[in-house]
């Protein structure tokens, strides 16, 4: 779609209200893998979408609204949710228990410590190439500054070409790569791949 010239973009954090759009965008931007987590997690009868709404209504958790940024279309007063990036600090417990799911094994392995770590961006479909997507990764790049952090770090998929071609001119490079276990739910085959950015912290 063609966005109207007096649409205005913006971006605010999420709130609890917003859990329900939020798990719908989270389970786009994991290709499956929030898919399979949340059939895990669901209880009898319960919609995997119901899952993660509740998951993300929990506070003081990484996987909260708390660590959520959405991106708004307004017109006339009028306010679309367009998109989101969820993000946190980093931080590797190196005494932590490994990864006991096969499926989830990988992506435990990918870990770029003391990072800005960019868990899940994600615009609905009539959204894209628009370059929303490429705002809200600047916008991550500077809430990783106010943090203090020098680096941030994403999982791709390597199948997933445009992405990984996006984070790459964003200035991002591959640092390790581990093989995905196959998975009815998860959408790509091949290698998930730890990618980073160096940025420079503000200068006192």
């Amino acid at each position: 779609m063609n966005l109207a010239a007096n649409m205005k973009i913006q971006f605010r954090p999420a709130q609890k209200s917003d859990c329900r759009v939020i798990a719908s965008l989270y389970s786009i931007s994991s290709d499956g893998v929030a898919d399979y987590i949340w059939t895990k997690l669901a209880q009898p009868g319960e919609n995997i979408l119901d899952v993660g709404q509740r998951r993300y209504e929990r506070e003081n958790s990484l996987f909260s609204y708390q660590n959520c940024t959405l991106v708004t279309l307004s017109q006339d007063d009028a306010e679309t949710i367009v998109g989101m990036v969820v993000a946190f600090p980093m931080i590797v417990d190196e005494a932590a228990e490994p990864e006991d799911d096969p499926v989830l094994a990988p992506y435990s392995k990918l870990e770029e410590n003391n990072s800005y770590y960019i868990c899940g961006i994600a615009l609905f479909p009539d959204y894209r190439n628009h370059g929303i997507g490429t705002q809200l990764m600047r916008k991550a790049e500077v809430d990783a500054v106010a943090k203090g952090l020098t680096k941030l770090s994403l999982i791709v998929f390597e199948q997933n070409v445009a992405a990984k071609r996006l984070y790459e001119r964003l200035g991002y490079h591959e640092v390790a790569r581990e093989p995905i276990v196959l998975h009815p739910l998860i959408h790509y085959s091949g290698d998930a791949v730890l990618m980073v950015k160096e940025i420079q912290p503000f200068s006192g």
